[in-house]
């Protein structure tokens, strides 16, 4: 009995101290728990305080560049120096244009009068990413805003406009070389050499877009393009002066083409040569439609001459670096002599 109960009494307290280091492990961890616990709340609330001081000195920071740019506009604009005729818009083309027209010789006045004329626009990749051309497709037609680089005077005009020489009036070609003031017109040489134009949209190709109908010159900088939309951009009602409704005054009377050409043609197509038309066939449907109007400069067409002379002066017209040859008597009768590859290209209106 003496020996159970000595056993019975070492069980207990062996569960006795069992159960204590139970408890207390027990109560390490708890308190190791809640310590961690702790730990995490208050870490979280220095990074929510660090958060917080992060966005309020943004806030703080966008405040005060709003601040100073309505500041710096305000001066400006009381700012009796400051001339607003003379501020300056840097602007950078996004493309450039690739046109059957090597020359400004023969390159329509106008747009859509040669629907044969192609060209195909190709954007700067680090300007215009693929996807700014999605759904242009979805149109039929665009405008195009570029510059008429080719002018004679454009350095001038940029980097010393007060020798720039710029005539208010201009000679207009439909009135026979009366002039007219060159916001009446659609003249090249303008203050602000910019065009505006409008262009069939054929085809988008990632970073290109095929257009026909065109009137810009090889390598033409664009600007911009924009959508053409017919509910606001054509207006029904609009009136124009007499003068610009004579649309027969530069059309010519007939156009036929030598034996000679029909030849040279086959001949310089068979030549490889990257080209925007299928076929000579199609080349000599553009030279059809190019020369249907009299694309000759005024002084040409004024000049003085005799019957015979006129039917012994050859003109050049240059589409895709292709030298045409082509006479015109006195009736606008044209004749087209022959086509030639062109190794430098030069703008050349006659000889």
């Amino acid at each position: 009995m003496a020996v159970a109960g000595h056993s019975n009494g070492y069980t207990t307290a062996t569960l006795v101290c069992t159960l204590a280091v139970v408890s207390v492990s027990a109560a390490v961890s708890l308190y190791r728990w809640r310590r961690r616990e702790e730990d995490l709340e208050c870490r979280i609330k220095e990074l929510e305080k660090s958060l917080g001081s992060t966005m309020e000195k943004s806030a703080s920071e966008r405040r005060g560049r709003v601040k100073a740019q309505q500041a710096l506009r305000e001066a400006l604009a009381q700012s009796e120096s400051h001339d607003l005729h003379n501020t300056i818009y840097p602007m950078r083309p996004i493309g450039t244009v690739q046109s059957c027209f090597s020359t400004r010789n023969g390159t329509p006045r106008q747009p859509l009068l040669v629907s044969l004329a192609r060209a195909c626009l190709i954007f700067n990749p680090a300007l215009v990413p693929p996807a700014s051309l999605e759904g242009l497709g979805e149109y039929s037609h665009c405008w195009i805003i570029y510059v008429f680089h080719l002018n004679t005077d454009i350095e001038k005009l940029w980097r010393k406009p007060s020798q720039s020489k710029l005539k208010a009036k201009v000679r207009v070609p439909r009135l026979n070389g009366e002039r007219k003031g060159v916001f009446a017109t659609r003249s090249p040489h303008r203050p602000c050499p910019i065009g505006l134009t409008v262009a069939k949209v054929e085809e988008i190709q990632k970073d290109k877009v095929l257009l026909s109908g065109v009137d810009l010159v090889d390598g033409t900088p664009v600007l911009d393009i924009k959508p053409y939309l017919p509910y606001s951009d054509s207006i029904q009602e609009a009136t124009v002066p007499n003068w610009v409704k004579e649309d027969c005054l530069l059309a010519v009377a007939s156009i036929t083409f030598s034996e000679t050409f029909c030849s040279s043609i086959t001949s310089c197509w068979k030549q490889e040569k990257k080209s925007l038309y299928s076929s000579g066939d199609e080349f000599k449907s553009l030279i059809r439609q190019v020369l249907s109007w009299d694309i000759r400069s005024m002084s040409q067409r004024n000049k003085p001459q005799d019957t015979s002379d006129a039917d012994n002066i050859v003109y050049h017209l240059v589409l895709e670096g292709l030298d045409v040859s082509y006479m015109i008597d006195n009736e606008s009768n044209i004749l087209v002599q022959d086509v030639s590859l062109l190794n430098i290209l030069e703008d050349v209106a006659g000889t």
